[in-house]
């Protein structure tokens, strides 16, 4: 009988003996946050100078908040808590906007990474059998070699194909029986698009299962993907700060993603107030992490917006779920005065079948005035010459979204394969007004 846990004990754990272990490991936490140059005097400061002045989980709101600023401020070597020779790895945000941030792992630390992800794969009902092909980027990017060393942990066949080369994905994916993809929702729509351009039909393929992540997706964007290849398409949540993937992940019951408690701590405050919220709630992520020594962060401020569910998950694990994630604080775009995240215009337009997979958003300024347009690719099978099938398509995109966000954008219908693509993550938003309004 296959068991569908990777580690039952950790993972079927009372609520109780959970909150005993996080305890136990934020302790730990904060006796290497405090050999660091950031956090000694951050932690003194606030009168906990040593583990032991932490009595229950509560205590850790009296610590800072921690945040990306903070990571580049103590760039390079300012959160290394281990000694030198005992780093044996490092990975770091692009830095494409400013200094990069940066997080140090000892081999421990990677072991203990390695089993969060194993889990993560065991949940999503990936198996020993199954034949994993990995299209996320591999380097100082945590995406890619973080689900390797777990599948492979796992005894997976791994395809460490990396992004990109769509051709080659087509011929790994035929001649090994991939039975797995990893990649980030954007580009499971761009390999489905291309896969009569090369010459294939999904009756070449085994495909079973699509781990996506590394980009906020809403729920329409996982049924098409679904459907176009007749798979399970699972959604995951992770972070370079906090390692990278595996910080939370969907189990097969696809209701929410559990977010490894024994691993990390919770908390979902007002993005305004910064406190904390009930269950059910939209606010932003704050996360300590409490399986590393090389690299302590706590309290850190992710930017991302989720919710906790309430209630328990049918699959038996303890850790709580939290929702998809709506989108990130600083990615709001303010159109005349109006906040409108990029996931309510495709929440709208990605529910009407005659849609394709690729859509952009551009912001421009017209006088003192905020330009709003969409742009979308129009299914093969729908796009017309005759503007009035077209000015009907387009007037009830522009109704639909009108509904969602309170203002008219303007929709530009445009033939499959016109729109820019990624193979990485994609680029949804253009904002030409040099700034966010």
């Amino acid at each position: 009988m296959i068991d569908l846990y990777h580690d039952r004990e950790v993972e079927t754990m009372d609520r109780e003996a959970l909150r005993a272990l996080q305890l136990l490991r934020l302790k730990k936490t904060v006796s290497s946050a405090l050999k660091t140059p950031f956090y000694k005097n951050r932690l003194k400061d606030v009168g906990i100078k040593s583990a032991e002045d932490l009595k229950n989980l509560t205590d850790i709101k009296k610590i800072p908040f921690t945040t990306k600023d903070d990571l580049r401020e103590a760039y390079p070597f300012g959160l290394m808590a281990s000694d030198r020779d005992e780093v044996v790895r490092m990975h770091a945000s692009s830095g494409t906007t400013g200094t990069p941030t940066v997080i140090y792992q000892t081999q421990g630390d990677l072991d203990r990474w390695t089993d969060l992800t194993t889990r993560s794969l065991v949940s999503a009902g990936c198996r020993k059998e199954d034949i994993f092909q990995n299209m996320m980027t591999y380097g100082l990017f945590t995406g890619g070699i973080g689900l390797h060393y777990g599948a492979e942990n796992l005894g997976m066949l791994v395809i460490p194909v990396s992004s990109g080369n769509t051709k080659r994905q087509f011929q790994l994916m035929k001649d090994f029986g991939t039975t797995v993809v990893h990649a980030t929702p954007s580009y499971m729509l761009y390999l489905h698009s291309k896969m009569e351009e090369y010459g294939y039909t999904l009756s070449d393929f085994r495909l079973k299962k699509a781990l996506v992540g590394a980009e906020p997706h809403s729920e329409e964007i996982r049924e098409k993907i679904e459907t176009l290849f007749g798979i399970d398409a699972y959604n995951s949540y992770g972070l370079s700060e906090m390692n990278g993937p595996s910080v939370a992940f969907e189990c097969e019951k696809k209701a929410g993603m559990h977010l490894w408690e024994d691993s990390y701590l919770m908390e979902v405050v007002d993005e305004n107030t910064l406190e904390e919220i009930p269950d059910g709630e939209t606010g932003e992520l704050v996360l300590s992490i409490l399986i590393r020594t090389a690299t302590p962060i706590l309290r850190y401020r992710t930017r991302d917006l989720t919710s906790i569910i309430p209630g328990k998950c049918s699959c038996g694990r303890i850790s709580r779920r939290i929702s998809r994630i709506k989108g990130r604080t600083d990615d709001m775009l303010i159109i005349n005065g109006v906040n409108v995240f990029p996931s309510q215009i495709e929440e709208v337009i990605m529910k009407m079948p005659e849609i394709g997979t690729n859509y952009r958003i551009v912001v421009k300024k017209e006088g003192i005035l905020d330009r709003l347009i969409v742009q979308t690719e129009v299914g093969a099978s729908i796009f017309s010459d005759d503007a009035r099938d077209m000015n009907k398509l387009q007037k009830r995109i522009i109704d639909n979204l009108r509904a969602s966000i309170t203002i008219s954008p303007t929709v530009e219908l445009h033939e499959p394969g016109v729109l820019p693509v990624q193979e990485g993550k994609a680029i949804r938003v253009v904002d030409e007004r040099g700034g966010n309004g």
